[in-house]
């Protein structure tokens, strides 16, 4: 990859071009951040996981019709995904009180919230992504109604998902935060699920213990974080029975 121009660096992954037009390379680091890179550490193997992870979940996004910009994965830590425009938005879907919700509204962390709620914060780290309203984004122009209807959709549809499926290997969804983007397609521009779905961006608690199985193990200071991750992708049958011993990062079972 070192002979591929790097379009752009994040927090947690690389962007560089790909082999045909309107293609991207997704590779995934072993950084560890929180509070906008305030907080900073490097864990061997996290962006292994957070591929294999993100990887899994979007595929079965593909297969039941909801948009996204993945392709296929390519190796143990990089992606092909399609170029889109991102939309300065990060959409949370939250199910349960928990992190800056409970903080706002008083809430009693592991409070069930009276259904879904869909929050808006715009990407600028400067900033440290400030909650913004529909005002906000459509009177500057980050996104029309009509595309707010549309990302609005597609995370319930998300949210839905991600519950069953987290729900059938005994976790429960507390919240989650997703990008969407602007695919254009000939002439025609659609709204799709980007960046990456992974313990990351989700909040994951175990159901009977309520442990933590996300990167507020990280944020929040309690140990764990690698093994967490391990066990979110174990849960999902994405490990090897016979991995080798921790430290030597994970084995990995082939996309189907």
């Amino acid at each position: 990859m070192s002979r591929r121009r790097r379009i752009y660096e994040g927090k947690a992954k690389i962007l560089y071009e790909g082999p045909e037009a309107g293609t991207l390379i997704q590779f995934f680091k072993d950084d560890a951040t929180a509070f906008n890179k305030k907080k900073h550490e490097i864990l061997d193997g996290k962006g292994v996981l957070n591929n294999r992870i993100s990887e899994y979940i979007f595929s079965h996004l593909n297969q039941i019709g909801i948009p996204t910009h993945f392709i296929k994965r390519l190796n143990m830590r990089e992606q092909l995904i399609k170029q889109v425009d991102i939309v300065p938005l990060e959409v949370v879907v939250r199910n349960i009180a928990a992190g800056s919700i409970a903080k706002r509204l008083g809430l009693e962390e592991g409070e069930v919230l009276p259904r879904s709620i869909i929050e808006f914060f715009y990407k600028a780290d400067e900033l440290d992504d400030p909650m913004v309203s529909e005002e906000h984004i459509t009177g500057f122009g980050w996104a029309t109604p009509a595309e707010i209807d549309d990302i609005m959709t597609l995370a319930i549809r998300v949210n839905d998902f991600l519950s069953g499926l987290f729900l059938g290997v005994g976790i429960q969804l507390v919240d989650f935060k997703i990008e969407l983007g602007r695919l254009w397609e000939n002439d025609v521009m659609r709204i799709v699920v980007a960046d990456e779905i992974s313990p990351d961006s989700c909040r994951l608690w175990d159901i009977k213990s309520k442990k933590k199985l996300d990167k507020d193990r990280f944020r929040q200071e309690l140990g764990g974080m690698l093994e967490a991750y391990r066990e979110v992708a174990d849960r999902l049958g994405l490990l090897h029975e016979n991995e080798p011993p921790r430290g030597k990062g994970p084995v990995l079972v082939k996309s189907d």
